[in-house]
């Protein structure tokens, strides 16, 4: 089963998403510019409130390099272990799990890990067990290390391919059965592919349901002491912004979410509904403090369904245009939903649950129209006995 959220969600002057050069980033879609938001930066958003609806924090992960920092720590604070020799013993630790260091900076891994909030925990202790072997392999590594023998090839053949009994304690560490948001996004684990999790989740990058072009604030600042006879700016700059109304797209497929926690139905239900509260509130911080484009989607549309999936931003393939952007946005979306719908049938949908605050809910039954946001998420859940 299949649960597919489509949101209109119009955003003031704001810049949520930059590129490298700092302005809003933008994708051309039917032959226009679009302003765009993209997929990473709306699932972290959402990632950050999975506690604020019903997650525990041992449920959900983290995405890091600093494993080793987190683990020396705790095996300084809780078994009285000196911190620079607790940092070389967990980096033994990881290479002997098989997973590399970086070649700068050794107390960072080779790569981010997407790993439970647990793992710190749990690499410190599979470390304080195996103590003494992993201090002698930290010590050869240091030694090592002052004949100039660990450049970056050297690091590289120090990665060895771990025992049966060392890959159970790396499942263990690595375990995301109860790591909502891993199992929701997915992780890949260059080094083990035992250990990559397929998404439950999809994430389409957002674009706007319009022509866009992006503009710019020149801003100045004065000194607050500054003397009387003194006039003139202190600091001049540039920030590139857009405003734009956004057409979201998000699927969560039930199957594969079950599939990832072990088939907890407990732990599926109440991260079904942390994924759909998230995502209807997943706002990116970019610029925030600036801009404050805090601004709450206006038209949702979710979709239950047995299989298949459909992104309506073809909708939205020619530009909407005039003054009232989210109204006629908004009557293209189900315009084209209610289209595809008759065409392709409606055998495999399980239900429809709509709202709009700012347009009227054409096109669509009376019992598919929600009043409020709570009637919307409660239906949904329902509808998938979730």
């Amino acid at each position: 089963m299949i649960i597919e959220l489509h949101l209109l969600q119009s955003f003031p002057v704001s810049n949520l998403n930059r590129d490298d050069i700092g302005q809003p980033k933008t994708a051309t879609f039917g032959g226009q510019l679009r302003g765009r938001i993209s997929s990473q930066s709306l699932k972290r958003a959402a990632r950050l409130l999975f506690n604020s609806y019903g997650l525990g924090a041992d449920e959900t992960g983290v995405r890091t390099k600093r494993l080793v920092e987190r683990a020396a720590g705790l095996l300084r604070d809780e078994c009285n272990r000196d911190h620079e020799e607790a940092v070389g013993v967990v980096s033994s630790g990881l290479l002997a799990l098989g997973f590399g260091l970086d070649k700068r900076r050794k107390t960072l891994t080779e790569y981010l890990l997407f790993v439970g909030n647990e793992a710190g925990k749990l690499l410190a202790d599979y470390c304080e067990r195996d103590w003494d072997r992993l201090a002698s392999d930290a010590a050869d590594r240091a030694k090592a290390a002052e004949k100039k023998k660990a450049d970056a090839t050297e690091e590289k053949k120090s990665k060895v391919k771990p025992d049966k009994q060392t890959l159970e304690e790396a499942a263990r560490i690595l375990d995301a059965s109860r790591v909502v948001d891993v199992a929701l996004f997915g992780r890949m684990i260059a080094d083990n592919k035992d250990f990559s999790v397929n998404a439950a989740s999809q994430v389409a990058h957002a674009i706007s349901t319009h022509a866009v072009v992006n503009e710019y604030d020149y801003y100045t600042a004065v000194d607050d002491l500054q003397p009387e006879d003194e006039s003139g700016a202190d600091m001049i700059g540039t920030v590139d912004f857009n405003s734009a109304c956004y057409y979201r797209y998000a699927n969560l497929h039930l199957d594969q979410l079950t599939e990832n926690l072990r088939g907890d139905t407990e732990l599926v239900a109440r991260a079904t509904r942390a994924w759909l509260e998230a995502f209807i509130d997943a706002v990116p911080s970019g610029k925030q403090n600036s801009t404050a484009a805090l601004t709450p989607p206006e038209t949702l549309l979710v979709v239950a369904r047995d299989r298949g999936a459909w992104n309506l931003a073809n909708a939205f393939l020619k530009p909407v245009t005039g003054n009232d952007l989210m109204v006629t946005s908004t009557q293209q979306l189900f315009g084209h939903f209610n289209r595809l719908r008759r065409f392709y049938g409606e055998d495999d949908l399980r239900a429809v649950v709509a709202a709009s605050i700012s347009a009227d809910v054409a096109g669509l039954a009376e019992k598919e129209v929600a009043p409020s946001r709570h009637e919307l998420v409660s239906r949904v859940l329902a509808a998938t006995k979730v």
